[in-house]
């Protein structure tokens, strides 16, 4: 199955001086800044565009459910996931799961772009987390 990547998510623990490093350093254009209090993403999330590279910037909004304050304290901040975008989620997820791959069922979602996603396990990915996700509507 085809693959490429779509975006690096980052944890960040003040999103403003990491916007400001991406844009003033990086020379990256802030596209998009949204809050997103479902339960299992609990963040504020910035997405930055390097010259046609994503980067999602990801602060947790709740410090004691949000999955991405969990990674801080477990892992410090810093890269969170390796997001590769592939033609039909539902397809992907059945060929890991031939491939004796897990994924986080409670990650699988659709977020306000209409980007489907889920995480793979990262006990199953030599500790990374992998995130799939496609978008529908390129194919309507």
């Amino acid at each position: 199955m085809e693959k490429k990547l779509d975006h690096i998510g980052v944890a960040v623990r003040l999103i403003e001086e990491s916007i400001t490093f991406y844009t003033k350093v990086l020379g990256g254009t802030l596209i998009d800044r949204y809050r997103n209090e479902a339960e299992g993403v609990e963040s504020e999330i910035a997405v930055i565009d390097v010259q046609g590279s994503r980067t999602e910037l990801l602060m947790p909004t709740n410090n004691t459910t949000s999955p991405i304050a969990r990674f801080i304290k477990q892992k410090g901040k810093g890269v969170h996931h390796v997001a590769y975008e592939v033609p039909d989620l539902d397809e992907a997820i059945e060929d890991v799961h031939a491939k004796g791959i897990r994924t986080l069922a409670w990650s699988r979602r659709t977020n306000k772009h209409g980007r489907r996603l889920i995480y793979l396990n990262p006990a199953d990915t030599d500790g990374t987390i992998i995130e799939y996700c496609d978008y529908p509507e390129k194919h309507v």
